[in-house]
């Protein structure tokens, strides 16, 4: 019995080394790491393990039943023989690691095999390969591991199993009797041991699976975090440049190379004195994966190179896309295709997909400035129209009874409306240059209102450089002129404060005595426009607007009024934001 035993145990080696082979094919492995096989894929396993299941019968040993001879190699099976055999470990783990269908699917082939061979136990040993496959099922839950204890004592179940079925079956009796106490054991513990050392190499599989997976996974995130700066600036030859350095740092290739879809951008490591920035691209395999959008791998021949003792021997070319677009190409050379594993491909595969993500982000963050731009042009153009009419009413009135004050306000109109431009054409201002253009503003209003109205500065010169959107103090001071001053016949004065400096922030308050504001439109006044008979709100909105969208909600106006004090308008300009202009 120990030297059957001892047998046993070697003849279970060649059941786990064919194991070891299988599980290195890219099927099988896809397959046990799966939660959810298909169709086909079920097809694949149940073939494969019930293989296993008939390499592990024809490894067996054959005993004769009468005389317990044993031959240590199986080449037939006679009328009173048994084989001692590993064929459940491939059944037993079909059933734990498929489930019942891919279990039964796999105990049917071999067990249907080891019938048609014949013998003392064909039917017995047939009929039980089947039920372990079943049995083994029962170990089989989705989403967890098979533990290394479930294994060992699942092939000893089986074994069992088979060991009371050849008991119940074969006859005569007193035969099967001696046959199970003969075998019964060595195979038991054999077929135990078979299982649990079977599970331990799919499980270092999976191992290993999992730590390239996390070493890809730890890899890409390190070089997402490198390249996100530079694939912020779209792909031209400096980012393309920093780009493969920093892949060329990461990725063990003997160079990196990154195309537009016209020219080589960037080329660092190996062949960089002929294989240089800047020149259209040469290899007709680079314009397959611009128009097919697909990963393919070139060798010498395909590589093209004008240079014929280039040391770059293959290459592994991946698209850069921005949505459904080829824009370029990510490119490992190697000194040979054998030097291109399956971790490199599948390494290109993820980078290429996450540098296309960073080109995408570039160009949504590109279309949202511009976006921006326009909206803030939008909004200056919007502010003035009704006060180019009043002015050019008052000319129109004062070449009558005043023709100098009439050119003289013209003059300033044009003045003022030379600064307008001027500043729709720019994104900042200086406060100095906004309150040059109140001044030129006020000069027009004082002549409309002649000695009515007053305005008033308080400015710390300290605040002059700090900047702020163009064409935002005026549109203020003009609607308290229009609305606080609408019902005031005398003594109509404006202030402005300003304070501060632009390294800790910088206050603004524009303040008049005019008529306040109901609370009932305060509430709303700047965040909405109003459907009012007094004014839609559209400049305190505006101004609002623009200072948001620059500076954020901090910098945002603050509205104060009271009917009988007026209104007071505040904001304050971040530090953040502030520059000092030099002349």
């Amino acid at each position: 019995m120990f030297e059957l035993l001892i047998t046993m145990t070697e003849r279970i080696g060649i059941i786990v080394t064919i194991a070891f082979i299988v599980t290195r094919l890219r099927f099988f492995r896809t397959m046990i790491s799966q939660d959810k096989l298909a169709p086909v894929q079920q097809l694949q396993a149940i073939l494969v393990f019930g293989v296993l299941g008939i390499v592990g019968t024809y490894t067996g040993i054959t005993v004769n039943t009468e005389s317990l001879e044993v031959n240590k190699w199986m080449m037939q099976v006679a009328g009173e023989e048994a084989i001692a055999n590993s064929r459940v470990v491939g059944v037993v783990m079909a059933g734990m690691f498929g489930g019942w269908r891919i279990g039964l699917g796999a105990g049917l082939i071999a067990g249907l095999h080891r019938f048609t061979l014949g013998g003392f136990t064909s039917l017995a040993c047939g009929l039980a390969t089947i039920l372990a496959g079943l049995l083994a099922s029962l170990f089989h839950k989705k989403n967890e591991k098979v533990s290394f204890s479930a294994a060992l004592l699942m092939g000893a179940l089986a074994e069992s199993l088979q060991m009371l079925i050849i008991l119940l079956l074969s006859r005569p009796f007193e035969q099967a009797v001696s046959l199970v106490g003969y075998i019964g054991v060595p195979m038991i513990v054999a077929n135990g041991i078979g299982c649990a050392l079977f599970l331990l190499i799919i499980r270092s599989v999976l191992n290993e699976e999992e730590r390239i997976a996390a070493l890809q996974a730890q890899t890409s995130l390190r070089i997402a975090r490198r390249t996100l700066a530079y694939m912020r600036q779209g792909m031209n030859p400096q980012s393309a440049e920093a780009v493969c350095r920093i892949l060329y740092e990461e990725v063990k290739a003997s160079a990196i190379a990154m195309t537009d879809d016209r020219v080589i951008l960037a080329h660092i490591g190996t062949g960089d004195d002929h294989h240089a920035a800047g020149r259209p691209l040469q290899t007709e395999v680079t314009r397959r994966v611009i128009e097919q959008g697909e990963q393919l791998i070139a060798d010498r021949d395909h590589i093209q190179c004008q240079k014929t003792e280039c040391p770059l021997g293959a290459v592994i070319i991946g698209p850069l896309k921005q949505g459904e677009h080829t824009v370029g190409t990510l490119k490992f050379y190697f000194s040979s295709p054998k030097d291109i594993s399956h971790v490199t491909k599948e390494l290109m595969s993820g980078l290429t997909m996450l540098l296309s993500y960073q080109l995408e982000a570039a160009q949504l963050a590109e279309t949202k400035e511009l976006a921006r731009e326009a909206e803030i042009k939008t909004l200056q153009a919007q502010i003035h129209p009704h006060f180019l009419f009043n002015t050019l009413n008052t000319i129109l009135s004062l070449t009558r009874i005043d023709a100098e004050k009439a050119r003289k306000l013209l003059r300033n109109l044009s003045n003022y409306i030379r600064q307008n431009l001027s500043a729709a054409t720019s994104e900042k201002a200086t406060l100095q240059d906004e309150l040059q253009h109140i001044r030129s503003y006020m000069s027009i209003e004082q002549t409309r209102f002649e000695d009515k109205l007053f305005i008033r500065y308080e400015v710390e010169d300290a605040a002059l450089h700090a900047l702020v959107p163009p064409l935002t103090l005026q549109p203020l001071v003009e609607n308290s002129i229009r609305h606080g001053f609408r019902d005031k016949t005398d003594n109509c004065v404006i202030d402005i404060l300003v304070e501060g400096e632009p390294a800790s922030g910088v206050s603004v308050t524009i303040r008049d005595n005019g008529e306040g504001i109901t609370p009932e439109r305060l509430q709303y006044l700047g965040r909405q426009m109003l459907d009012s008979t007094s004014g839609t709100g559209m400049a305190v909105y505006n101004v609002n607007r623009r200072l948001t969208l620059m500076y954020g909600p901090e910098a945002s106006l603050n509205i104060k009024s009271d009917k009988s004090a007026g209104t007071e308008i505040n904001f304050r300009i971040p530090p953040a934001f502030n520059v000092k202009i030099h002349s």
